[in-house]
């Protein structure tokens, strides 16, 4: 039942509320040019890091692009032009199949008593 209820919540196609909010976070990613999957910090989490760096080249090359670009347009409190806003595709994923992968992977590892790739230590 709880289970349930949640997945409506979130589904953007049965809640209109969900469907608000993916609209408004659609709107102001398209103002900077940005994608979803551009969010994610692999400083943050290492399997980020880690699925970044088995992505192609162009791939990695272009997302740092978009983060420049955002970070300049908000730097001059501007945003962009409105012919190139109508251009971009903020729901459209690169990083989700790589990532889901090296979770797998991970999860693999573990269940097999392996240690891990990488440890993360705090100072």
């Amino acid at each position: 039942m709880a289970s349930a209820i949640s997945k409506w919540l979130v589904d953007p196609t049965r809640n209109p509320l969900a469907r608000l909010h993916m609209k408004t976070i659609g709107n102001r990613l398209k103002k900077y040019g940005l994608r979803h999957d551009d969010l994610y910090d692999p400083m943050y989490e290492l399997d980020v890091k880690e699925a970044l760096n088995r992505l192609p080249r162009e791939i990695v090359d272009a997302r740092n692009q978009r983060l420049k670009r955002a970070m300049d347009l908000s730097m001059k409190h501007d945003y962009l032009p409105e012919d190139l806003q109508a251009m971009q595709t903020p729901f459209r994923t690169y990083l989700q199949e790589m990532l889901a992968l090296v979770k797998r992977e991970n999860a693999e590892r573990e269940a097999l008593g392996a240690l891990p790739l990488y440890q993360r230590t705090l100072p």
